[in-house]
């Protein structure tokens, strides 16, 4: 194939926005390099297991590639590291502006308390489930971006496996539990994934039940972020915005919340019984 068939898609548009930039610079520097090793988008495809069109939105900066895939392709080009050293500001860029931030912190961890009113927490979500919520948002969001965003959330969650082993512990209004987003099979798929995880030694999952008269955690969703020398952290979101607390007052404030809303919510054990109890009545 010769090159210029291979360019059917080079004046594609490439997104706007803050992280753009980072991407385009990338997907510039693979496309040089595979010319350089005399290689087509379907062969460059072939070596790191995906199609030539994929390549092309490598290169066009409308696909962001997964460290693993950047890794892959280093290798397959030849590069020596030249592409591998855009690791950590690509995988950055994969997430929505305002949340990178928080991603960040999420790698950094300790510890992290995380209370949830309206969907499952991302950590949390099955594939499927990720879809649903995305195929609702309003303005519907384009095919590639939903594609971004569930590999983003799914490299999240190597934090379950990561060692030394992060403290998780979620806690999440029952109504979380019982929206249908997606439809029964999605949700029943989700709920046996917290029923699972719920098991693991360093997760706690615990259900505050609608019958609840006492709530500490009325003003909204939060995460508290602990890093190894002890600093903490207040993230919150809502809409396409967030904010980030360091002040160690508020903090400490809000990491004395979260036990306050801990305390309040059914304790660990009794919150697995409680999905289990769900999963039985789908």
């Amino acid at each position: 194939m010769t090159e210029n068939a291979d360019t059917t898609a080079e004046t594609g548009p490439v997104p706007e926005g803050p992280g753009t930039g980072v991407v385009a610079a990338f997907g510039r520097t693979l496309k040089t390099l595979r010319l350089r090793a005399g290689l087509d988008r379907a062969e460059c495809g072939r070596r790191i297991g995906y199609s030539a069109s994929t390549v092309a939105s490598f290169e066009q900066g409308r696909r962001i590639p997964s460290p693993k895939t950047i890794d892959k392709a280093d290798e397959a080009l030849g590069a020596g590291g030249l592409l591998s050293v855009w690791k950590e500001e690509v995988e950055r860029a994969q997430y929505p502006v305002f949340f990178q931030g928080m991603a960040q912190l999420e790698k950094q961890a300790i510890e992290l308390l995380m209370y949830d009113t309206h969907v499952v927490n991302g950590l949390l979500q099955t594939e499927e489930y990720m879809r649903g919520l995305l195929a609702m948002r309003r303005p519907p969001l384009d095919q590639e971006t939903i594609e971004q965003r569930v590999a983003a959330r799914l490299a999240r969650q190597e934090i379950f496996d990561r060692r030394p082993t992060p403290l998780l512990s979620f806690v999440m209004d029952e109504a979380v539990l019982r929206h249908r987003y997606g439809g029964d099979d999605v949700l029943r798929g989700q709920l046996e994934h917290l029923f699972l995880v719920g098991q693991k030694p360093n997760v706690e999952i615990q259900v505050m039940p609608l019958e609840s008269e006492d709530n500490a955690g009325v003003n909204g969703p939060f995460t508290v972020v602990t890093r190894k020398e002890g600093k903490k952290f207040v993230y919150a979101e809502t809409h396409s915005t967030s904010s980030l607390e360091t002040d160690p007052e508020q903090t400490v404030l809000a990491a004395a919340r979260y036990g306050i809303i801990r305390s309040q919510a059914l304790s660990p054990r009794g919150s697995l019984d409680f999905i289990e109890g769900l999963l039985g009545s789908l």
